[in-house]
């Protein structure tokens, strides 16, 4: 991502605006820990400016882009490594969205340091808190969604008794 200033300025007003930021629990058996933690961001126009979402997928290199159904462009950008080099070129600009991005900053960092399943799980509480920083539903995954399954498995597993 080679952003100027004044791009990375100008993103930061779109996130703030008419963006998303977004870090989920994800659930799937084929994880270590039954599930992953997932990063987006997400700009959304109206589809008459499509070809604006293609030149800034051509300029950022990460991501996908779709029309919706209710007729909005929607270009999102996940993976941790995209999503933490966007933020960091964005975080000097973000206002509004300034302490989800120091948050899913945070947990970006420690991700890297999961060696366990009670490391998982501290990364999944601070998924959870940054719901005080959206506008967000409720999660229906949660950290204590987490933990009562891997609770499970361990029972099935013979390693609980």
């Amino acid at each position: 991502m080679n952003l100027t200033e004044l791009e990375s300025a100008y993103l930061a007003g779109f996130i703030d605006g008419d963006g998303s930021i977004m870090v989920q629990i994800v659930k799937g058996d084929d994880y270590i820990y039954k599930h992953r933690i997932r990063v987006s961001v997400v700009f959304y126009q109206r589809k008459e400016k499509h070809w604006f979402m293609l030149s800034l997928k051509e300029k950022l290199k990460h991501g996908n882009i779709r029309i919706r159904k209710d007729g909005r462009s929607e270009y999102t950008i996940t993976g941790s490594n995209a999503v933490k080099e966007l933020l960091l070129k964005l975080k000097p600009y973000i206002i509004l969205k300034k302490l989800l991005v120091e948050s899913i900053l945070e947990i970006l960092e420690n991700k890297k340091n999961i060696n366990s399943a009670e490391d998982f799980i501290k990364i999944c509480e601070l998924v959870d808190k940054t719901q005080n920083y959206t506008y967000s539903k409720n999660k229906s995954i949660t950290a204590e969604t987490v933990k009562s399954v891997l609770i499970t498995e361990k029972e099935l597993s013979g390693e609980i008794e």
